[in-house]
């Protein structure tokens, strides 16, 4: 069941990042010198992969600190999309300091004059230690992400389209694509070498900027989707829409909304239809008691609204449908209630 993941969540997710920070300060500086010495264009790319990589995982520890704010006057439901906020800038910083820096790097290589390689051992022995110190740091990741899927029973690809933690993603997502970037790098500095052509120097810069670029992407996107104000898991809200009829004043669930406001926090609205012949301090205990029954289940849900309305009520229904489209046959069945 997602419903939780457990308080050790989030320090699991800053012990990962601390790592992949750490991992990637020290590749950074030793890629620069083996850029500089070298005038590999590939090298230099991933030097500035790997800064983009540092500013992002520090963006990522602020962003886990703040989040864990408490809830006060003037943000009532909390910091948790802090997450969210500054893993969006993380993914902006690693197109702007990454993708287009290698981009440029590439053309200058390409079309410019092509400098003599030299040192290429130096690349090499660079390379290959990178690629040793961001491995382990993608095994802390992958350990977490295999741990997490694990709890909430999904596939791994279900887990990184749908998890609500996007500094574990993001930090796979990178220490993936160094690792692909550093295999990128160590072919184009090697046919440089064997062919005397910058051209295949300058072919990797591009290749490891347009790497760079996807991941922005991906990572923009879902960052988008969460801060705009993502449903929770389906299969919570399903389980969620069946706990709520099992109430014995329950006739009707009208309507369902639930919004991530933070890692493991969810914000739930029930809109429910309650028997006419309950009384009105009746119906007050009926949705103080669900209140916490819900809570103790489901221990995500951080707030819950409880909101008794006539089933029939034309402008409601109308809402309903105009938001679920075909899917509110499903509702109205009594079965899984409309999602997206």
């Amino acid at each position: 069941m997602p419903n939780e993941q457990g308080s050790g969540s989030g320090e699991e997710s800053t012990l990962t990042v601390v790592v992949a920070l750490a991992a990637n300060t020290l590749i950074a500086v030793m890629k620069a010198v083996a850029g500089l010495l070298t005038g590999s264009a590939a090298m230099l790319a991933e030097a500035a992969h790997s800064v983009a990589d540092t500013a992002t995982e520090g963006l990522l520890l602020a962003a886990l600190r703040q989040s864990e704010r408490p809830a006060d006057r003037r943000h009532p439901f909390g910091y948790g999309k802090v997450r969210f906020f500054w893993s969006l800038i993380a993914a902006v910083s690693i197109f702007v300091t990454g993708a287009i820096f290698s981009g440029f790097e590439g053309v200058h290589t390409i079309f410019g004059e092509g400098e003599e390689q030299t040192f290429a051992w130096v690349a090499f022995l660079v390379l290959g230690l990178s690629f040793v110190i961001e491995g382990a740091s993608w095994v802390r990741a992958v350990r977490q992400i295999r741990q997490e899927k694990a709890e909430e029973n999904r596939t791994l690809l279900q887990h990184l389209r749908n998890t609500d933690d996007p500094t574990v993603k993001t930090v796979f997502y990178e220490d993936s694509a160094a690792l692909i970037g550093l295999l990128i790098a160590f072919a184009g500095v090697g046919l440089h070498l064997l062919t005397g052509s910058a051209l295949w120097d300058g072919l990797a810069s591009l290749l490891i900027g347009a790497l760079l670029a996807g991941v922005a992407y991906l990572l923009g996107r879902t960052n988008m989707r969460l801060l705009i104000g993502q449903q929770a898991d389906v299969r919570l809200v399903r389980a969620v829409h069946e706990r709520l009829l099992t109430q014995p004043e329950v006739e009707q669930v009208v309507d369902l909304l639930t919004m991530l406001t933070g890692t493991d926090r969810i914000l739930l609205c029930a809109r429910v239809d309650f028997a006419d012949s309950l009384s009105a301090a009746e119906l007050e205990r009926a949705c103080v008691r669900i209140d916490g029954e819900l809570r103790a289940e489901f221990t995500d849900l951080d707030e819950i609204f409880v909101q008794p309305v006539p089933r029939g009520d034309p402008a409601l229904n109308e809402r309903v449908a105009n938001r679920y489209g075909s899917a509110l046959e499903n509702l109205r069945k009594g079965s899984t209630p409309p999602v997206p």
